[in-house]
């Protein structure tokens, strides 16, 4: 949530600034400002709503300095409006804050702050921040002291970025669980909060330590600890294509990366298997984590339902016992960890908070760690035991797509190898079931390539005002994900259910003209869940019956019929999975939404 960008150097910073900020307007964002360091003290500038708003009320001023920093903010304390936009500044304007994150004991420390005459002209926990920064600096004299007090009193998340009047040739940084890196130029130094933001200036970045604080100046940057000691550090190369944060003629990113899936798929499957084999060795995976005596995975969103397909491959191929876990629900559970227990994180930014929490709460406990994560040098990443690092390239639409899929590559991986080295599955069904991995991009084209089949159902049903997604077993799991699609981009009411539950309570929603999408996969149950679209047709329901080619319910009633190709019954989630997110594209662009940035959400959720 919310986006940091900073510069110092030789050049104007604003203009670097506006222009960090739109490569962060995917994370999600009410509101948008700017603090440049100028001749004249500190300028600032904010605007309410779309970053074109900022662009255009900054265009009429004359912001001199070569020093800045800029926010797109998404609002948790305090509505969205120009005054609660950052930056913020203390009241006698010493000290400007950008921020992300939540400051949890900030009403306890604005109401300290209130007692002794200070007024505030935001309703925000970052002007708190600002607040506190600048009374100590103001006892201190020293920037590094300043930050050290707060962070010592602070507590929650908070990822932040100060001008001090005084210290014009400076910018400083502190970070306590949200992200936060420094880029490397020229004569000069970037400040962003993820990595698309500074790619087209720099690729060599630092990643700042959780607790740590920084001194950037455009010749450099020095890293402390809380107690303003130097923290060693190197800089580290970010493979990433600076074409992925480009639209590269796509009407929107999140068609873009609905086609960039086969490719993804490929390059991820390509990571980990040579000659045949898979080998997860450059992450440090060896056999002895792969026999486990039970998993636990966990995840949020998008990531979650990863895991809920992958609880039903891994217990079919390997027999291993697999529980899922909502990120947010496990960190706070008295949760029983077993002994050889491993847990597995999913997480696209590999910075979402709940699943962080989740990391530590499992080493805490003594519980081996591994992390799916899609971007290098992020939290997750460096704290979980080890990491398998998916080859998506960056997404930016905030609808999870070719992340998903990347995701599921390595689950389907981990299930193959969680078989073999646990005596459940030969050597002909290892080559075997590889084979149907690698066949899935391929066929994953073939259902792109049909994407005017989506986009005209869509355009016939856009008034629809109620969807229900049903299925069994890993087509449940498909359903959760096309469920959560639908709704984050078309704002459409869409329940996933599994198909048996719906004579318990929930048949009762169905009336004439409701849309009821039916997966069905898997031979063994494919009758019964046709059986249950049977009752929803009778109530009026209008039906699409989603297939993979070869299995064996028929047509029967259903209104409409979607097929993937054939493919193994455990790897079918893969295909499945296409024609929902495109109907869900398509049905958004239909309603006029703001595809690639839906309402109230953000891309990377860095707080609870």
């Amino acid at each position: 949530m919310c986006g940091i960008v900073g510069y110092i150097g030789k050049k104007q910073a604003a203009p670097i600034l506006l222009e960090g900020l739109k490569k962060l307007e995917y994370r999600g964002y009410d509101s948008a400002g700017i603090a440049v360091q100028s001749g004249q003290g500190i300028e600032i500038v904010k605007a309410q709503g779309r970053l074109s708003n900022l662009v255009e009320k900054a265009g009429g001023m004359s912001l001199k300095g070569t020093a800045g920093i800029g926010h797109t903010r998404w609002a948790t304390h305090g509505v969205p409006s120009e005054c609660n936009a950052h930056p913020h500044c203390s009241a006698d304007g010493a000290v400007t804050v950008v921020h992300n994150g939540i400051l949890e004991n900030f009403r306890e420390l604005k109401e300290e702050l209130a007692k002794s005459g200070y007024i505030f002209a935001s309703e925000t926990d970052t002007e708190v921040i600002a607040a506190l920064i600048g009374g100590h600096y103001h006892d201190c004299g020293d920037p590094l002291c300043a930050l050290s007090r707060f962070m010592k009193q602070a507590r929650g998340t908070y990822a932040i970025a100060v001008l001090f009047r005084d210290f014009k040739d400076e910018i400083y940084l502190a970070r306590k669980d949200s992200p936060m890196i420094v880029g490397v130029g020229e004569g000069e130094m970037f400040v962003a909060s993820d990595v698309p933001a500074i790619l087209s200036y720099t690729r060599e970045v630092y990643y700042v330590d959780n607790l740590e604080m920084a001194r950037l100046k455009a010749d450099g940057a020095l890293f402390y600890d809380l107690n303003g000691k130097i923290a060693e550090k190197q800089p580290v190369t970010v493979d990433m294509d600076p074409s992925a944060a480009e639209k590269e003629g796509w009407e929107h990113f999140m068609l873009k990366e609905i086609h960039e899936q086969p490719r993804a798929a490929a390059d991820t499957f390509r990571r980990y298997v040579r000659e045949g084999k898979i080998d997860f060795s450059e992450a440090g995976v060896g056999e002895e984590l792969l026999k486990p005596s039970r998993i636990v995975i966990v995840g949020c969103g998008s990531a979650y339902h990863v895991g809920a397909a992958l609880q039903y491959v891994i217990e079919e191929l390997a027999r291993i016992p697999v529980r899922v876990e909502l990120a947010s629900e496990f960190r706070y559970r008295n949760f029983i960890f077993e002994e050889n227990s491993l847990v597995i994180a999913i997480s696209q930014s590999g910075e979402t908070a709940d699943t962080l929490a989740a990391v530590r709460e499992a080493k805490a406990h003594g519980a081996k760690t591994l992390a799916v994560v899609n971007v290098q040098g992020s939290s997750i990443a460096r704290e979980a035991d080890h990491t398998l690092f998916t080859v998506a390239g960056a997404e930016i639409a905030v609808a999870t797509t070719k992340a998903y899929s990347a995701q599921l590559i390595v689950g389907y991986l981990l299930a193959l190898e969680f078989a073999r080295l646990n005596g459940k599955m030969g050597e002909k069904e290892y080559a075997s079931s590889l084979s149907e991995i690698a066949s899935l991009p391929e066929k994953m084209q073939t259902i792109l390539a049909r994407k005017e089949e989506y986009r005209a159902f869509a355009a016939e049903r856009f008034n629809v005002h109620d969807v229900f997604m049903i299925g069994r077993g890993v087509d449940y799991a498909v359903c959760m994900e096309g469920a959560l699609k639908l709704k984050e981009v078309s704002y459409v009411h869409t329940e996933a259910y599994a198909a048996g539950e719906l004579k318990h309570g929930t048949i009762s929603l169905i009336e004439k003209g409701t849309l009821v999408v039916g997966v069905l996969s898997r031979n063994s149950v494919a009758e019964k869940t046709a059986a249950n679209l049977e009752e929803v047709i009778s109530r009026g329901a209008n039906v699409v019956c989603l297939m993979r080619e070869g299995c064996t319910a028929g047509r029967f009633g259903a209104e409409t019929v979607w097929t993937v190709p054939s493919v193994a019954e455990c790897f079918a989630p893969s295909l499945l999975v296409l024609p929902l997110q495109l109907f869900s594209y398509y049905l958004s662009v239909r309603l006029g939404h703001d595809v690639d940035k839906p309402r109230n959400l953000a891309k990377s959720v860095t707080v609870e």
